[in-house]
């Protein structure tokens, strides 16, 4: 019985170091085949690493070499985008988290936890579907524009797209605060709001920091939904209201449109792999809040 037993522990460890090799692996060889393919925008095709992020001049060739592959456009869109989707959902997150685990448990997780958890189930293709035909429109008679794609489309459309990621961390983070802190406050004679503002968010930060920086990289990495609603102009953005570009518009837009090893497609690499590294960056990140989050205990 106690060989079985061993049998079945050390079958399933194997499994699971095999399944985790696996992963890392998988990992390196992504990296590995987009350092090689974006990198041949700097080295076969001798274009700088400064024209490539701080140029707006995009026109890069089909044919032969000797295009402009400035992707400053992109990149700021992206960026631009992506925080004013996280300035726009991280108040709501935070306030739909605390209801859920300070202010209503009962009534969140019969009601609220699973409409969170149906947000997360829909497609991307949905949200932006609903932002082209509902908030587009609207946006432009409310703003009287003649079209409505703008910046401020893209980012409330991922806004709601990256809601339940940080209301769900957040949510788990204030539960993982421990209930002497609650009681200790209590017993000093604390409100429920200075409960939550003095003793909660501030044991919960880390946590909730993560889910912050979680957010962003969904917003960072979206492409179809962002792509229906904001305007896919080649242009800096004026203000809120103007249509733009970012990094996973433009990939989705074009890279089936180039040829294999041309300037062009090198050039839509070097997008992917610069995605891959902010996704790092990303990771890096968490794991450094985590840490200060440990540190504290």
């Amino acid at each position: 019985m106690r060989n079985s037993k061993f049998k079945k522990e050390y079958l399933g460890r194997t499994i699971v170091t095999i399944a985790g090799l696996f992963i890392i692996l998988l990992t390196l060889a992504i990296g590995a085949f987009l350092f090689y393919r974006g990198s041949a925008t700097f080295t076969a095709d001798h274009h700088s690493i400064a024209e490539f992020l701080f140029s707006a001049d995009w026109n890069p060739a089909e044919q032969g070499r000797g295009g402009k592959v400035g992707a400053a456009i992109f990149f700021f869109g992206s960026v631009l985008i992506s925080v004013l989707a996280l300035l726009i959902a991280t108040p709501f997150s935070l306030a739909a988290a605390l209801f859920m685990t300070e202010i209503s448990p009962k009534l969140g997780r019969k009601f609220l936890q699973p409409a969170v958890e149906i947000f997360v189930g829909i497609p991307s293709v949905v949200y932006g579907w609903v932002g082209l035909t509902i908030l587009v429109p609207f946006l432009a008679k409310t703003f009287h524009l003649p079209y409505g794609y703008s910046v401020l489309a893209g980012a409330i459309v991922l806004a709601v797209m990256i809601f339940p990621t940080i209301t769900s961390v957040a949510a788990d983070a204030v539960r993982s605060v421990p209930q002497e802190y609650r009681e200790a406050s209590y017993g000093l004679g604390s409100t429920r709001w200075q409960l939550i503002r003095k003793a909660v968010l501030p044991a919960a930060m880390p946590g909730i920091l993560t889910g912050v920086v979680l957010g962003l990289a969904r917003a960072f990495g979206e492409a179809l939904a962002v792509a229906m609603v904001i305007g896919k102009m080649q242009a800096f953005p004026k203000n809120l209201l103007s249509p733009t570009m970012n990094l996973t518009a433009e990939l989705t837009a074009d890279m089936g449109n180039t040829t294999a090893g041309s300037e062009w497609n090198n050039a839509l690499w070097s997008m992917a792999l610069l995605l891959l590294l902010i996704s790092f960056l990303f990771i890096l990140l968490i794991r450094l809040i985590g840490k200060m989050g440990a540190e504290k205990k």
